[in-house]
């Protein structure tokens, strides 16, 4: 077999020259290639960077005319390398970072006043409060944090200090996804303080009804703080017989026991432990409600084959929608669930339905449950659609962290 002719490797391109008149600007720095007001830049919208801009460093943004457009976090090995976290032709500093973090304290302390009726909330919600990568639950005097920036990871130990002076907690809990960490750069060592804490639950109280919060088992943050003020509707709303589809550790089994009143409460989830928190937390209440461990699609096949109905029904499943990849094969899921769930409604009942997909809009999330009982023969009396409580705040230019939905409905 003849040998192939010899041909020269290529050389490596000559990096492109600096932007003209980046010798004015301030470094750390990255230019812009594209115009967005979004927090996310994705690598094609990312153009050069300053020869001092360092993986996880506050770096000062230029759009691609060379104007200030802000400032962010840069991690250029990151699957989104910018996150904007400031726009403006202002500087935007650590200090400024620091007054921010306080700043989102001090709403849900100061002027949300949240510890009058509940000592869990969520402190701090990513780019919904302009620290994207940064997510903190507060459960009595600890903080369960959600680190999924080298941007946050790289101050957190400066951070610390900061929270538990605002909140007064005195002890953490710091998870970062291994993926995560992975594709950020996060080195745990880097931080002594997300080592395994001595304690492994905390004990909460919400609206009068207390929780165990198992910091190894529990998924997240430990506990759903977002369902706050749905709990507390339910337990104005629900009557009767009811069901909790999805029960988790069962705060909606609660809330419908405890505030509600409700004689026969019953609780359906797959997970093992979190159905044994759930009984933990019924006994910290000295409630009876019966939690089966099970899968719920069987489960509900079966209730319908014998005939079951309930006079409340919530169904609340875990998120099914992870990317735009599996889109219509977590759409399909929710219709099966919400058509298995409104055939255990007795008619006149309430159907309490959620989504945390953040790929599934309000809209599109509505008009999925309408079109599911409207082909199972059934009417909704749509009483209101909500989301999670004021400690979730949404910043209008990432309307898409608005992932929590849930809609209240009387089956005719």
């Amino acid at each position: 077999m003849p040998r192939p002719p010899y041909q020269l490797r290529p050389r490596p391109s000559a990096p492109p020259p600096p932007p003209p008149g980046s010798e004015e600007w301030t470094s750390p720095w990255l230019q812009m290639k594209y115009y967005s007001f979004h927090p996310a830049i994705f690598p094609r919208m990312v153009g050069q960077s300053s020869a001092d801009a360092a993986a996880g460093d506050l770096v000062t943004v230029y759009d691609k005319e060379g104007q200030p457009f802000g400032a962010g976090f840069f991690n250029p090995r990151a699957r989104v390398p910018l996150r904007v976290l400031h726009h403006g032709a202002s500087p935007f500093t650590e200090e400024d970072l620091d007054n921010r973090l306080r700043t989102a304290l001090r709403l849900r302390r100061d002027v949300l006043h949240l510890n009058e009726s509940s000592d869990s909330w969520r402190a701090v919600n990513s780019d919904g409060d302009g620290i994207s990568g940064l997510m903190v639950d507060r459960f009595a005097d600890v903080l369960s944090i959600e680190v999924t920036t080298l941007g946050v990871w790289r101050r957190l130990r400066r951070w610390l200090p900061i929270m538990h002076e605002e909140l007064g907690t005195k002890a953490q809990v710091i998870q970062v996804d291994p993926e995560i960490a992975l594709i950020e750069g996060i080195r745990i060592a880097d931080v002594p303080e997300a080592s395994r804490p001595d304690f492994r639950s905390v004990r909460i109280r919400e609206h009068g009804i207390r929780f165990s919060v198992d910091f190894e088992t529990g998924h997240k943050t430990g506990f759903f703080c977002d369902q706050r003020e749905n709990r507390k509707r339910l337990g104005q709303l629900a009557r009767g017989r009811m069901l909790d589809l999805c029960c988790y550790t069962g705060g909606f089994s609660l809330a419908a026991k405890m505030m509600a009143g409700c004689e026969d409460v019953t609780g359906i989830d797959l997970d093992e432990k979190a159905i044994a928190q759930a009984k933990q937390n019924a006994n910290l209440n000295q409630a009876r409600i019966s939690f089966v461990q099970a899968d719920s699609f069987s489960w509900m096949r079966q209730m319908i084959r014998n005939g079951e109905l309930w006079d409340t029904v919530v169904l609340d499943p875990p998120k099914l929608i992870h990317n735009r990849d599996f889109q219509e094969e977590g759409i399909f899921k929710y219709r099966d669930f919400n058509a298995l769930a409104l055939q255990l409604v007795r008619p006149g009942g309430l159907f309490v339905t959620c989504s945390c997909s953040g790929h599934l809009g309000t809209d599109a999330f509505e008009d999925l449950v309408i079109g599911t009982a409207h082909r199972h023969h059934k009417k909704l009396q749509i009483l209101d659609r909500t989301g999670p409580g004021m400690d979730h705040p949404v910043m209008s230019n990432c309307p898409e962290s608005r992932y929590l939905k849930t809609l209240w409905a009387i089956v005719v």
